[in-house]
């Protein structure tokens, strides 16, 4: 089901097989000039990721057919980096954990607020709508060149693909190189909720980064206090 695709702010893909509660995302997305497509299993969701080119996805973790973790695993190995969040039932930091090293941008956990997932929709849009006037200047750590305006990153010289989210983690790390941030810090300047998610999001996204650039990272961890970008 597709509710005003052409909306403004584009098309959200929404898979989520409780009825009640895919009607009441579509119903506060819309509110906020968002168009929806819904569907109800994993399957069906993947292939509609794939049709549609939503500028965002919403996925339940547990689905019939595919679990919204497969799906993203999915769309992550075919090059396809639109933003996910995923919904999911439990309040379990390993299911959490799992679910951002597949390449989920957020998550929310059940039973959540509609105005609260709208936000973060938003928020991981705005992260890749591209840096603010004064912002867009490529900068160079060490071996690692980010370019905020493309939004891309090089790594000795060879192409990194980052998700909208760890993009914005090194982004932000990089525009004071050798400025320690702490986690805390990090949740308010690049999620921008720090009352609502764990300093443990922020531990994983580093790694994630890490193990994508490689020999060429220059994310440190300062222990006891948090992390900075130091050639």
């Amino acid at each position: 089901m597709t509710v005003d695709a052409t909306a403004p702010r584009g098309l959200v893909l929404v898979v989520e097989d409780e009825p009640a509660i895919a009607d009441l995302v579509r119903l506060y997305l819309g509110r906020d000039g968002f168009g929806v497509h819904l569907e109800r299993d994993g399957t069906a969701g993947l292939a509609a990721a794939r049709r549609l080119r939503p500028v965002a996805c919403v996925l339940d973790i547990t689905l019939p057919g595919l679990a919204g973790t497969e799906v993203c695993r999915r769309l992550r190995e075919s090059g396809d980096w639109t933003p996910v969040i995923f919904l999911t039932a439990r309040d379990d930091e390993v299911d959490r954990i799992v679910g951002l090293e597949l390449g989920a941008d957020d998550y929310v956990t059940k039973p959540f607020s509609p105005r609260e997932l709208v936000a973060r929709v938003r928020a991981v849009l705005r992260r890749t709508a591209g840096a603010p006037d004064g912002a867009d200047r490529p900068r160079t750590v060490g071996p690692v060149t980010i370019d905020p305006a493309r939004r891309t990153v090089l790594a000795a010289g060879a192409p990194v693909q980052l998700t909208s989210t760890e993009f914005d983690l090194l982004a932000h790390l990089m525009a004071r190189p050798g400025r320690v941030f702490t986690r805390e810090e990090l949740l308010a300047g690049v999620w921008g909720y720090a009352a609502h998610a764990g300093t443990r999001t922020v531990d994983v996204h580093v790694a994630q980064v890490r193990a994508k650039l490689g020999a060429a990272s220059v994310i440190r961890t300062h222990r006891g206090v948090g992390y900075a970008a130091d050639g």
